[in-house]
């Protein structure tokens, strides 16, 4: 995940001890994989636009010029996560009220429950969780991205728009008018969206995060699985490469589960970059993601000429194995900035690269973050009998209220870090705008409780990764 940094060996060791500990040991490290492009086979400066790009899109036959330049300007963004794919972290109510511990995920959310009371429960809440109110909300706080998680099962493709099934039982479909919605209230309030593939057919990762939480993922073992996808990216690049800036191809496949995957991966990404294109022009960038490989598996990968416009996203957190967690604060810090080389070196000489998903959390306490009914690594209740390897969880999650002015002064130094490495390449998407009660990776409470500052160019702390790039 982190190329030949340190991290790698923690993620590759906590992956490899996966059989016997339980899929939930890795279940929620995501990564977003970071891109660059060159021009005529010529390195182009950072975010510059691709050869024969066209950067102004239609919204109803309007022309929607777009002042986003990707060869100058910084992504700054944050996931609208837990919207269109439930996560129980997240939205832990939601599962709770099922009165179900069976219903740990989406799929099983709509296979455990009647079909029309599930549909109510979602109804509503694709009606309330994010409202034209939080994109005020980003524009206000200098953000100018966001990018929102998408199941295949919300995708409203048609009989006559592939040769496989458009089943997609047990999920519940109904999401697409809502991300519709969202899609006039991020032009009409100036933010930017990167439209983010998060599940699909078979699950990619076994993760709950994938709609599907399982330990025998089959979405890169069965071909047609990979197809209908390609199949779905092509439906939505025809239904809104004008309406969005990126189409990102699939959220964190699990290059990590042997050669097969990672093969089945690569061939993905370059079939849906050409999907993309082939539906949706060149007007809209595509993203694709490292797969748990780190950045330097992908050196020389749709560079131009042979494409345009990419971007590779690398998602990076430091709360889900133990080496990790036992870092102090300063070790929090000095990882974080030992990103920078790598990263920019690959941008510089491969294509575009963002981070894109990261948060201030330093611990794995907010209720469910490993999975329903599953617990912490920092205090012990992941394992029983463990006893609590790094102390309580009280202070480091919930609300920000029991926070100390210690550990708030901390968050301030993580987020500058963690964005100093997003602005090193091509910017970064924080994860997640909001969330029920982990305050420690809602931006939305960030902001509140002043960790995150309203100007996302300000510093407060401007040296702390300055011996790092």
């Amino acid at each position: 995940m982190f190329g030949a940094l340190p991290g790698t060996l923690f993620l590759l060791t906590s992956l490899l001890l996966w059989p016997q500990s339980g899929f939930t040991e890795a279940q929620q490290c995501r990564l977003v994989l970071p891109t660059q492009v060159t021009v005529g086979g010529v390195a182009a400066p950072q975010n510059s636009p691709p050869a024969n790009s066209t950067d102004i899109p239609t919204v109803n036959g309007t022309s929607v010029p777009q002042a986003f330049n990707y060869g100058t300007d910084k992504i700054r963004g944050v996931n609208l996560g837990g919207w269109f794919v439930l996560e129980p972290w997240i939205t832990p109510s939601i599962f709770q009220n099922t009165n179900n511990p069976a219903i740990v995920d989406e799929y099983t959310f709509g296979q455990m429950q009647d079909y029309n009371t599930a549909l109510g429960i979602l109804q509503n809440h694709w009606n309330t969780w994010i409202t034209e109110a939080d994109f005020i909300a980003i524009n206000a706080a200098g953000l100018n991205f966001v990018r929102i998680p998408l199941g295949y099962w919300s995708v409203p493709i048609t009989s006559a728009d592939t040769n496989f099934t458009t089943s997609v039982a047990p999920y519940i479909p109904g999401a697409w008018p809502y991300l519709l919605k969202a899609l006039t209230w991020a032009k009409a309030h100036s933010v930017h969206v990167i439209i983010d593939l998060h599940g699909a057919p078979g699950s990619q990762n076994g993760f709950d995060n994938s709609g599907q939480r399982t330990g025998d993922p089959v979405w890169a073992v069965n071909p047609s699985n990979v197809s209908r996808t390609l199949d779905i990216i092509s439906f939505m690049g025809k239904e809104l490469g004008e309406m969005v800036d990126v189409i990102e191809l699939l959220n964190e496949p699990a290059g990590f589960d042997g050669g097969t995957w990672a093969g089945v991966t690569r061939s993905y990404w370059e079939n849906g970059y050409a999907a993309v294109r082939g539906a949706a022009g060149t007007g809209v960038k595509v993203m694709v993601g490292d797969a748990f490989l780190g950045v330097q598996a992908w050196n020389n990968f749709l560079t131009p000429p042979s494409a345009n416009g990419v971007i590779m996203d690398n998602h990076q957190y430091q709360v889900f194995n133990n080496d990790q967690l036992a870092y102090s604060y300063a070790q929090h810090i000095n990882y974080t900035c030992s990103l920078i080389p790598s990263l920019s070196s690959y941008a510089a000489s491969n294509i575009w690269t963002i981070t894109g998903e990261w948060s201030t959390a330093i611990t794995d306490c907010a209720q469910w973050l490993n999975g329903r009914g599953v617990g912490a690594r920092w205090d012990g209740s992941l394992n029983s009998g463990q006893g609590a390897p790094f102390g309580s969880c009280t202070g480091y999650t919930g609300s920000y209220q029991g926070f100390s002015s210690s550990y708030k002064s901390f968050l301030r130094q993580y987020w500058e870090a963690q964005a100093d490495v997003g602005e090193s390449v091509q910017g970064w998407v924080y994860w997640c705008w909001k969330n029920e009660n982990a305050d420690d990776w809602s931006y939305q409470m960030g902001l509140q409780g002043d960790w995150i500052p309203q100007d996302p160019t300000n510093r407060i702390y401007p040296n702390l990764c300055s011996g790092s790039s």
